[in-house]
This record gives structure tokens, sequence and C-alpha cells, in this order.
């Protein structure tokens, strides 16, 4: 393939994976216009977020596996076809019901988007080349995540809300015309026998656990023992078992079992994991922070989220030659450490503080992070496989990352909560206040505090909030720490083939 086409094929790549992860966070600034027009709950507002993050983790294994059977560039160009068609179902949508069955279609073709661009590149590319186009890839990555708010805020200054979904159809015509002259045709590993069982366990398990962590996540009432959580969370593991005791016995398994005994794709697949539940989780509390406590709008705090991103933007290029002189395992490691210290630190600057500056060194710190540990996690893993297992394998980090958004939700709101109710209960508010701003929680604290003018109601929920953050950053800085930790353990040492991953 000349040597233009390849880096045609990539920007035809990463238009269709940027549209795919920005959909998951530019609606969120959109969110109060859609329920003036539709006059809809706060329940099916968070739908409209849920239902495209529960089909878009859920279906990542499934769209992996039919890439390997039938062709990745057909399966990206399906995808890029589905995922434009419900966005423009998304902007004609008559009703809120219909808008998240919409979301939930356009999951779909999000999943196949994200899961099949680095299995496409690594087809792609090689040696050197290799870690570059990657290093562009995650660029893409960090910087969709973080634009989202921002782009959504310019959109909804000057249009309506659809326009956060039109602005996908141009986008992905040119991704499609693209995607079908430059991408090359992919070859498949089909030996005439599909796994049909373990492709549908597959769904179902990951189905039923982020079903299970989104249900924790938007009823922090709820005990783990609940049986809207529990059910759920103990059928995705119930069919994990029997997925893996499926998968053990065929000659043809949708996944190769082998794979986690593999310690660079098992360390890659923790720094993901850490990558969902430390930053992309973490973005929520921020924007809540920025926008609701702080004062700023959406475009502000979509602005402030770019310090992030620009370390994507300058490093994500350049990280496979850096990697190229230093074991990419310890960077990896050390990046891990240093977001971890930028989060344990925050509270120090935050305090109570309504400036946005104060939250520049730990942006500082996790920009660094999430600039290189994507791009070079996935380039080990990919390296470090059978050109057969590279679909699978980039399923497995795709699945570890939305997986760790979802989990990470559960895990920092359930510290923010906590924290945050534990402030108000100790404050000298009458007991009647203290139950009406915990029933509230601590995103919509802030708006009720503001409609009751007593007892300086507005403070301490402030404070309160406030604590929470604390609370939610020494969450995340030990999930960093601890991930380091692993990471040092299994992409550092006694693994030879790391020396081999291609830079």
């Amino acid at each position: 393939m000349p040597n233009h086409k390849k880096w045609y094929a990539l920007i035809a790549v990463c238009l269709g994976f940027f549209m795919g992860l920005l959909d998951v966070t530019v609606v969120n600034v959109a969110l109060p216009t859609i329920q003036s027009s539709f006059n809809s709950t706060f329940s099916q507002l968070q739908w409209i977020i849920n239902a495209y993050t529960l089909i878009f983790a859920a279906i990542l294994f499934l769209i992996s596996k039919l890439g390997d059977l039938v062709g990745r560039k057909n399966i990206f160009i399906a995808s890029l076809t589905i995922f434009s068609i419900f966005s423009l179902a998304c902007s004609l949508a008559p009703n809120i019901w219909t808008l998240i069955i919409f979301r939930g279609c356009q999951g779909i073709g999000g999943a196949g988007m994200l899961s099949l661009s680095m299995s496409i590149i690594a087809d792609t590319f090689e040696g050197k080349s290799r870690g570059l186009a990657i290093g562009i890839w995650g660029s893409v990555a960090g910087l969709s995540t973080a634009l989202g708010p921002l782009i959504g805020g310019i959109l909804l200054s000057f249009f309506s809300w659809e326009s956060i979904f039109l602005v996908n159809l141009p986008i992905g015509v040119v991704a499609l015309v693209m995607s079908a002259l430059f991408i090359p045709k992919s070859k498949t590993f089909n030996n005439g026998k599909v796994d049909i069982i373990g492709m549908l366990l597959s769904f179902a398990f990951m189905f039923c656990l982020i079903l299970g962590l989104i249900q924790k996540e938007t009823h922090y009432n709820y005990s783990w023992f609940n049986w809207h959580v529990s059910v759920l969370l103990t059928a995705g593991i119930i069919l994990i078992v029997i997925f893996v005791l499926l998968e053990r016995k065929l000659a043809a398994p949708m996944l190769n079992l082998a794979l986690f005994k593999n310690k660079l794709v098992l360390g890659s697949a923790i720094s993901n994991l850490t990558l969902g539940m430390a930053i992309f989780a973490l973005f929520s509390y921020i924007i809540v922070l920025s926008q609701d406590y702080m004062g700023y709008s959406a475009l502000q705090s979509g602005s402030q989220l770019m310090i992030i991103s620009a370390f994507s933007l300058v490093l994500g290029p350049v990280s496979g030659k850096i990697a190229s002189r230093i074991n990419p395992g310890y960077i990896i490691t050390a990046v891990l450490f240093i977001a971890g210290f930028g989060m344990l630190i925050l509270p120090t600057f935050l305090g109570n503080s309504n400036q946005w500056f104060v939250l520049i060194p730990t942006f500082i710190t996790l920009g660094l992070a999430n600039a290189l540990v994507n791009p070079l996690s996935s380039n080990i893993a990919v390296s470090a496989v059978k050109p057969q297992e590279i679909g699978m394998t980039s399923g497995l980090l795709n699945v570890g990352k939305q997986f760790g958004t979802s989990l990470g939700l559960v895990v920092l709101g359930l510290a923010m909560t906590s924290s945050y109710d534990q402030h108000l209960a100790s404050s000298n508010l009458p007991s009647k206040l203290v139950q009406a701003l915990q029933t509230a929680g601590p995103f919509s604290g802030s708006a009720l505090a503001k409609q009751i003018h007593q007892f300086n109601i507005e403070s301490i929920a402030h404070a309160a909030f406030f604590r929470g953050m604390d609370s939610v950053a020494f969450t995340s800085g030990t999930i960093f720490i601890v991930a380091g930790v692993l990471c040092y353990l299994f992409l550092c040492h006694g693994n030879e083939l790391i020396q081999k991953s291609q830079y």
C-alpha cells in the first residue's frame, strides 16, 4: 500500500474515532436545553447519556469479533454509517423516549468506530510508523474526551440542541468516503466455526454489569444489595463464569483466554481501566465543580479542560519516539504515579476556592497520564500478540476503559456522596434542610441551596461539595498509585517481549 494512502487511512479512522468518543461527553452540556424542549424528568435526562454508554460498552467485545470474522474495514464502514444515520435521527427525535432509543442505536456505531480503529491502524502500519500512528490516535482520544463540553458549549451558544447531533453528519460523510478509498482490505480470521453463543454471552454479561453499575450510579441511596443493583451484577458474574467455561472448551472461541496470561496485555488492560476510572469518570465531577459551584459557563469549563487535552496533542504523536529510548512500561508506571500525586495534592490547592486556576497543577499531571498511557499501552499490547488476536486485544483494552469509566463513576460517586452527606449532617442546619440537600445529592445540591435563602445554606452546600471533591481526589489518587504498582510488575519486569514492541 502506498505510504501516503496509509496516512489518509489514519485520518479516516481518527475522524470516526473522534466522533464516537466526542458523543460520550458532548451531550452533557445540552441536557438542560433538552429538558426544557421535552419537559422531561431528571431520570429521563440521565438515560440520554446512559443509553449510549450502555450499548457502547456492552457491544465492544462482540463488534471486535465481527471485525475479525468479516473484515475490520467492512464493520468500521458499517459502524460509521449507523452512527451517522442515528445522529440525524437523534436531531429529529419528536420526544424524549425516541431520543433515548436513537442514542442507544447511535452507541452501536460508536462502539464499532472505537473498537476497530486501533485494529485497523495495527493492520495498516508497521515498525516505527505504527508507534507514530498509534500516538496520533492516542492524541485524538485525549482530545475528543475533553473537547466534548467545549464543542457542546459553542454549538449551544449559537444553535439549538439538535446541532450537537447534526454536526456529526458532514464529518461522517467525509470519514465514510475516505474509509472506502484508503483503508486497506483487512484479513479475516474465520476457520468456518463461529462462536455465536460466546458472542451473545459476551454482550449479555457486559450489558448486565454496566446496567447494574448505572443503577448504582444514578441511585446513590441504593445499597449494593438492593435488587435493582444486585440482580444485574449477580447475573453478569454468573454469565462471565458460563462464558469462561464455554470458551475453555471450544476449538475456535470468541475470546482466547490465553490473552489474560500475557503480562503485557494484562498490564495494558489495567492501565486502560485506570484511565476510565480515574480520569474519564472524573471529568463529570470537574464539570459540576466548575459550572455549579465555581460559577463558570459550559464554554468556560470546557476551555479549562483543554489543559489536559493539550498534552495529548503535543506528546501523543511523539510518544513512540520517547518509548524508543525509554522502556514504555517505565513511562506508563511513572506517569500513573505522577497523576496519583496530582490528585492527592488537589485538596491542598482546592480548599473552598471558587477560582479554577487552583486546578491547574492537577490538570497538568492528568494531562501527562492521558497523553502517554493510552498510545503506549495500546502499542505494547498489539505488538505482543498474533495478528489474528489484534482485534480482540483492541476490544479488551477498550472494554477495560469503558467499564472503568462506568465503575469509576460509581466508586468516585460513593466517595463524593459519603463526604458530602457527612459534612451536611455535621452542620448546624435544621434536619429537614439537611435531608433535602442529601436527597438532592451533590450534583443538584447547589441549585436547591440557591432556591432557599436562609441559614447561609448556600455556603454550607458549597463546602459539603468541596469536601466531597477531597474524597474524590483521594480515591482517584489511590487508584492511580495502585495501578502504577501493578503496571510496574506487569510491564517493567520479566517481559523480554516489551523490548520487541515496535516503536
